[in-house]
């Protein structure tokens, strides 16, 4: 077999290319209507698959993505326009305003083809009426520090929008809207990748109210009032407004990962899929991730060595330390404390759209000795691990996957190799 790190970064390239926009794109194209046709669409992924629609679509278009800082891409007749992730800001303010108004006064002939994936809920962000964005970005701040699986900071997004939650699409009726989503949710929820702008909400005022509640959230009074009196409730399923409205998924983290395990066995290396819709805290995560491993070393169960142990989904980290968190790195720093540098496991994580929280990192590397070399630098890991600090842990030691823009999202890849 190749050499284990060598050999778990093409595990993660396969995952990365199987969800590329080129791959899945083309395979959904809507039909072409008899009149207009508008592209619109954000999120990490969003400005990729945007340039493979105009290349495989027959006619004429025009359009607005909104994607993150260093995703935007050249497109000939659809505009790109790049805003802040994982904190909203102005520039994305500005192309959620301009989106719902390129949307409106369309007819029946008309054709919203509307291209989301992950990352959109912070880049497609309109305060709704009475709320300010100021105050909005507040409690999107509050929610990434804590520990909120994604569907709970969806929920209260979309009750603090005037365009998420189904929102964008009930502004296009009467015409037709084409949803096609690249989904980065555990679940493949489509009304929660990008907070769902054209699809369905399930959730509501109460159920937002209940989870600021629940994570201890303080929120600005123009907040609490407008939750509060909960005057204009998100689409529901049935909502006559979305009923020339489809969603179609092309892109899935379980797609990424048999791809991944196709590249193991074709090495020789059995894949275990332990799942694509992991959450809780990344290091709880990574401490039961150890436990399996150490199974698998000890006894052979529930697979044979060698053998890979592959998984996806979308772990938290509440932050209390000093560091800026990234669940995938402290996923690993988690594994390499349970696993004390047992001989013979190496592990990768890292997220697939190149970014892992907030720091363009996309994750890092494990092996039998990272916590002595952590140490014979005077790193302390556990200390490390308190702080929330995982980032720069593996900063220090060279470890660091960095991929840069990866133009797609589905998700968390880990694997974990056991020899």
């Amino acid at each position: 077999m190749m050499e284990p790190r060598i050999f778990l970064r093409s595990l993660f390239d396969a995952a990365v290319a199987a969800a590329l926009p080129e791959r899945s794109v083309p395979r959904f194209l809507p039909q072409r209507p008899a009149g207009r046709t508008i592209v619109i669409g954000t999120g990490k992924a969003s400005a990729a698959m945007a340039r493979v629609f105009e290349e495989h679509w027959d006619g004429p278009l025009e359009g607005l993505i909104v994607t993150r800082y260093g995703h935007a891409v050249p497109t000939r007749h659809i505009r790109i326009v790049e805003a802040a992730h994982p904190v909203p800001d102005a520039a994305g303010e500005q192309g959620a305003a301009e989106m719902l108004r390129l949307v409106q006064g369309l007819s029946p002939d008309d054709l919203v083809v509307a291209l989301m994936s992950g990352g959109g809920s912070a880049l497609l962000s309109l305060a709704a009426d009475g709320v300010s964005a100021d105050d909005k970005r507040a409690v999107n701040r509050a929610l990434l520090k804590s520990g909120a699986p994604i569907h709970e900071m969806n929920c209260v997004r979309k009750h603090l929008s005037r365009i998420k939650g189904g929102r964008l699409a009930a502004a296009a009726f009467p015409a037709r809207v084409e949803t096609l989503v690249i989904s980065d949710v555990p679940g493949d929820d489509v009304s929660a990748v990008a907070s769902g702008p054209t699809v369905p909400d399930p959730t509501t005022y109460a159920e937002a109210r209940s989870i600021l509640a629940k994570y201890h959230v303080e929120v600005p009074d123009s907040v609490r009032r407008h939750l509060d009196e909960a005057a204009d409730e998100t689409p529901k399923p049935g909502d006559p407004r979305l009923a020339h409205a489809r969603t179609q998924l092309i892109a899935s983290p379980q797609t990424s990962l048999e791809a991944a395990a196709a590249v193991a066995r074709s090495a020789g290396v059995t894949p275990l899929i332990l799942g694509d819709a992991l959450e809780g805290e990344a290091r709880d995560v990574g401490f039961v991730m150890a436990g399996i491993a150490r199974q698998v070393q000890r006894f052979g169960q529930p697979v044979k060595r060698p053998c890979v142990l592959i998984s996806g989904g979308e772990t938290t980290v509440t932050v209390r330390g000093t560091g800026v968190g990234g669940r995938n790195v402290e996923f690993l720093l988690a594994l390499a404390l349970k696993l004390a540098g047992a001989d013979g496991i190496h592990a990768l994580a890292a997220d697939t759209d190149g970014v892992d929280g907030a720091i363009d990192v996309a994750g890092a590397l494990l092996s039998p000795d990272t916590l002595a070399r952590a140490r014979a630098l005077g790193i302390d890991p556990w200390q490390a691990l308190s702080d929330n600090d995982a980032h720069r842990f593996f900063k220090a030691l060279g470890d660091q996957v960095i991929t840069g823009p990866t133009l797609t999202n589905v998700n968390d890849f880990r694997a974990v190799l056991v020899l």
